[in-house]
């Protein structure tokens, strides 16, 4: 499965509270389905609203469904750069609007900033799945997409960083276990356990060790 990134180019700001009490969100629409965006791909309209529904049980009616300030590379949420809790997503026609609270953190307090000097804010979606080409001049979003996060907080997403998003679409990612891994470390893992011979094994880790260095 691929990591699938998707960009929403601008939220709305609100403040709730007063003093000490305030509060900062961000809402506006996070995903969108039956349309194809500018990176050529669409989302049917069944599986977001699959998607949605698991990510609001297990994540959003839990208080777990958290997001990133910028661009992570890879599904999985990190929590030393967490800056929000996403604490709404619906349903509005084939789009689902989502609100999300900016938190105390320090990638949270640094949103905020962002905010209250009046800069201009974007949401980026993380999943994984397959995409299937087709004939319409675009590549559809397979049945088996996980939406992994529905928001992360980006500035100016329409301008493109092709380095990030090459790395972050240029890795296949599968699940073992209820754990993703990305699919290249996983299959040197299972290749290094197979090998019994000493020298092979020595011989595979060096040869990795390489490819490493020349990935730099």
């Amino acid at each position: 499965m691929k990591l699938i990134r998707e960009e929403i180019e601008k939220v709305e700001v609100l403040t709730e509270g007063t003093g000490k009490d305030k509060k900062f969100y961000i809402k506006g629409i996070f995903l969108q389905s039956e349309c194809v965006n500018r990176n050529g791909r669409m989302y049917p309209f069944s599986i977001m609203e699959r998607e949605v529904g698991r990510y609001n049980e297990n994540y959003v009616q839990k208080g777990r469904a958290l997001g990133e300030l910028g661009h992570p590379d890879g599904p999985t949420v990190n929590l030393d750069r967490v800056s929000h809790k996403i604490t709404e997503l619906y349903q509005d026609g084939n789009n689902f609007i989502g609100k999300a609270q900016i938190l105390s953190t320090p990638m949270g307090k640094i949103t905020e900033s962002l905010l209250k000097d009046g800069v201009t804010l974007g949401v980026s979606s993380r999943g994984v799945g397959s995409l299937r080409e087709n004939n319409k001049g675009y590549r559809e979003v397979g049945e088996d997409f996980m939406l992994a996060t529905a928001a992360d907080i980006v500035a100016d997403p329409s301008a493109p960083d092709a380095f990030v998003q090459g790395i972050m679409e240029g890795k296949e990612w599968i699940w073992d276990g209820g754990i993703l891994r990305e699919k290249a470390a996983e299959d040197a893992r299972k290749k290094i356990n197979s090998l019994v011979d000493q020298r092979l094994l020595e011989d595979y880790k060096l040869s990795l060790f390489n490819e490493f260095l020349n990935s730099l």
